[in-house]
């Protein structure tokens, strides 16, 4: 008996020893706030007779600071909340107003341990984008049309890859009806686009019976839950302004033109896109939208009449 505590007893002492000697420390270090934040911006075509640019509407960003891990921007603090991930803190943005205006530009800088700090500027610059004034008068009469997913035709929703050289749903094309049993709110929303003057445009989305999208970081849209599969959530509706901007998916065979959605509180046919629809083709009655959704190497099409 005396042996076998004995034993027992040396096999505890290692134990302990071999616990201590597995034993980590975990720290995060110094958490410095990233400080001396510089906002380089360049004004594309910008020279003494072009102060605002070359009227395209391009600015080259670039973010720089010490003690920096990564790099957020909003583009206009005019406007809601907004800020972009970049990753190396460069990017070129097109501003789109027609015009000439300032801008307030936001840079979040992150540091250790999420710890940041911000810095703004201003930047005045001018685009002289204007959409062919057909597109605009089939979207909204010039006054305000109201516009909903049909139903009927085939290929009113589908998905491919998001590529320029891809322009067809090659993945998935939805047959006619075929969300109605699951996701009836797909079929009786309604999106309401008003022109109130020039180059003032709103959205007005109304949708009774819920907002037909995915859940959790794949949709923008507020109150909707954090997990949950495909399917038609609570959303009591909203309005918010919209621009028209030149398509920046390079894709062949579109109209050129997009409609850019400001905000988190309007969407279009399904709310896990984001905001650029560009226009494949539009008539008084009929729309063809592709859109890059939230899950960003997918490409989603959307076939739309009007009321």
């Amino acid at each position: 008996m005396k042996n076998k505590l004995k034993n027992l007893t040396g096999f505890l002492a290692l134990l302990i020893v071999f616990s201590g000697c597995n034993k980590k420390d975990y720290n995060l270090g110094d958490l410095t706030v990233p400080s001396n934040i510089v906002i380089n911006t360049e004004i594309v075509g910008q020279d003494a007779t072009h102060p605002n640019g070359d009227g395209s509407g391009d600015v080259k960003f670039k973010i720089t600071a010490d003690n920096a891990i990564t790099y957020k921007i909003d583009y206009d603090a005019n406007t809601a909340l907004d800020p972009v991930y970049l990753p190396k803190g460069e990017v070129t943005k097109k501003y789109t107003s027609p015009g000439t205006f300032t801008y307030t530009v936001t840079a979040i800088v992150y540091g250790r341990g999420g710890v940041s700090s911000t810095l703004t500027k201003e930047i005045t610059v001018r685009s002289d984008f204007a959409p062919d004034p057909t597109i605009v008068t089939n979207l909204t009469n010039d006054a305000s049309k109201t516009w909903r997913v049909d139903e009927d035709v085939a290929g009113h929703f589908g998905v491919g890859p998001w590529e320029p050289g891809t322009t067809t749903p090659v993945w998935w094309a939805a047959a006619p009806h075929e969300k109605a049993a699951c996701c009836p709110c797909f079929y009786s929303a309604h999106f309401t686009f008003t022109k109130a003057g020039t180059n003032n445009y709103s959205l007005q989305v109304t949708s009774p019976d819920g907002a037909f999208t995915k859940t959790g970081s794949l949709t923008n849209l507020p109150g909707i839950p954090g997990s949950g599969a495909e399917a038609c959530y609570s959303y009591g509706g909203g309005t918010g302004a919209f621009s028209f901007v030149p398509a920046s998916s390079g894709a062949a065979g579109s109209t050129g033109v997009s409609i850019l959605l400001s905000g988190n509180t309007t969407y279009i046919g399904y709310g896990s896109l984001l905001s650029e629809y560009e226009i494949f083709e539009i008539t008084p009655t009929y729309m063809y939208l592709r859109v890059q959704g939230t899950e960003t190497g997918n490409a989603w099409y959307l076939k739309l009449e009007s009321l």
